[in-house]
């Protein structure tokens, strides 16, 4: 009998429409039909156990926002379908080459919820010709006959919700690549719908280490037991966890939210990887922060809590990931460096290396 803790009755039982939302949350009939109208272009679903987190009558709550379609949506167009051009840096469909050793495949174009923050917007959510097995096998076999490539990362939409089969013949055909030392995942079922991470599939999963999993938790709330039980069993697997955020305008743009969601995932073992500035996606410009915002977030953090909770804060682009903090390093020459540490002092260290013929003999 399907119930609640099964991740296919989950999926069976996704909330796509405002009757079923409403078992969850209040909604009036003006929203109903802002949801409607924002819903027909851009696709949704929730999970009735990501449903359950949010707030019944508190419209600003950070976890309805990621999930429920906003009016929002169709109002603010200034962004692009593919700002990180993909599409342009795809050798084969499904496939992103951007860096010289490692590549993107993009398995599923389904997830156990459509967050409205998603970069793939353009494609999340419909049945396509690039994750069917005919394209996975192209992009396996440019992976095979690339010889640069040593890392790949298995991605989606979510690549958790094919089945155990799909998935493991997928990781079967990679590991049969000589010249492919590591396989990453990156998905967000541990925190949408963490009955995904069963004790089968992470037996399976184990055999074909070294993996890697990233994940995506944006707020405290979403930690919940049920996600420190998924992390825990991946965990026991021998998968390293990671995770990546998104910053996120009105969810955790603030220090104290930011702090609490990044001390959470450590407590459950996962590692704060980045914090992403929001791609600059069609209909997601509501979320969108200031520069600054995620810099002052990262100064707060920095020599304020352990370095293992401080992620790197990331602006994604088609030229790749680029890392960004406030400059720490004032000066540097020959002789010496000017550093800042987190409180604002200013310090002068030596940094030149002694000619040899000045050392004293030891």
């Amino acid at each position: 009998m399907e119930t609640l803790d099964n991740w296919q009755w989950q999926m069976t039982n996704r909330i796509t429409n405002i009757s079923s939302l409403r078992d969850y949350v209040n909604i009036s009939e003006q929203e109903a039909g802002e949801i409607a109208a924002a819903g027909t272009k851009f696709h949704w679903a929730i999970t009735p156990y990501y449903a359950s987190l949010m707030d019944k009558k508190d419209t600003h709550c950070p976890i309805r926002m990621q999930a429920i379609p906003s009016i929002l949506e169709l109002r603010n167009q200034s962004g692009l379908q593919d700002p990180l051009q993909e599409e342009q840096q795809s050798p084969t469909p499904g496939l992103i080459h951007r860096y010289p050793d490692r590549v993107a495949l993009t398995v599923s174009s389904e997830c156990a919820m459509y967050c409205r923050h998603c970069t793939r917007k353009r494609f999340v959510g419909q049945p396509v010709q690039r994750t069917s097995w005919q394209a996975i096998q192209l992009g396996i076999d440019y992976i095979r006959s690339t010889e640069s490539i040593r890392d790949v990362l298995i991605t989606g939409g979510d690549p958790f919700i094919l089945s155990n089969d799909r998935l493991e013949r997928i990781l079967k055909t990679l590991r049969a690549i000589d010249h492919v030392e590591i396989i990453r995942f990156g998905t967000r079922t541990p925190c949408t719908m963490p009955q995904r991470i069963t004790n089968q599939l992470c037996d399976m999963l184990a055999k074909y280490h070294p993996l890697w999993v990233n994940t995506h938790f944006n707020h405290p709330r979403e930690l919940t037991e049920e996600a420190a039980q998924a992390a825990h069993r991946l965990l026991g697997a021998g998968i390293p966890l990671g995770n990546q955020s998104v910053l996120l305008r009105g969810i955790n743009d603030d220090l104290e939210t930011m702090k609490s969601l990044l001390h959470g995932l450590l407590k459950m073992r996962i590692r704060p990887y980045y914090l992403y500035q929001c791609d600059r996606i069609i209909g997601t410009e509501h979320f969108w922060t200031p520069l600054n915002t995620g810099l002052d977030l990262i100064d707060h953090l920095q020599g304020y809590t352990t370095g293992l909770a401080v992620p790197q804060f990331i602006v994604d682009s088609p030229l790749g990931k680029i890392p960004l903090s406030r400059a720490k390093l004032l000066e540097l020459n020959d002789n010496h460096a000017v550093l800042r540490n987190y409180e604002g002092q200013v310090m002068t260290i030596p940094c030149g290396i002694e000619p040899e013929s000045t050392r004293l003999a030891i």
